[in-house]
């Protein structure tokens, strides 16, 4: 019996390797797309603290648990002396703005939408003034009446 027959309702004997279902068995042809790890200035700022101190058996302990290479090590501690790792430490996106700048902010945006709604209604206005002048044209009150229409 093949794994695809377990999927469709057949079931292999119990601890048999066929046992396990179809969704349980990953696709071979999309592999895992892996990822890069991230680590925070925070903890890298502890990680060579804690290395720091430690002795040369405990450095190798470390990087063992932590899964660390020394080159990755090496590259935080020339980071922490350029003094980049405590740029990395402030918070990311934008700074909080004073609440002065904020209403600024706001009032020209709610100035904005009040000029395009004003160029809008003008030119409503403007279309409305033409189509009452064709229309005024166009009306029988304004049409001249011919003379055999006057003789009756």
């Amino acid at each position: 019996m093949l794994v695809d027959d377990v999927g469709r309702g057949e079931t292999a004997a119990a601890g048999s390797p066929l046992s396990v279902g179809r969704e349980d068995v990953p696709d071979p042809q999309v592999p895992e797309r892996a990822s890069r790890r991230t680590y925070t200035a925070q903890y890298k700022l502890d990680v060579l603290a804690e290395y720091d101190r430690l002795d040369k058996n405990g450095k190798g302990a470390l990087m063992r648990r932590e899964g660390l290479y020394s080159s990755l090590l090496t590259e935080w501690r020339k980071q922490r002396d350029r003094g980049a790792l405590q740029a990395l430490s402030t918070s990311r996106g934008p700074k909080p703005a004073d609440p002065a700048s904020r209403r600024t902010a706001e009032l020209e945006a709610a100035k904005a939408r009040l000029e395009a709604e004003l160029a809008t209604a003008r030119s409503v206005i403007r279309i409305q003034g033409e189509l009452s002048a064709l229309l005024a044209k166009l009306s029988p009150s304004n049409v001249v009446p011919s003379e055999s229409e006057q003789q009756r």
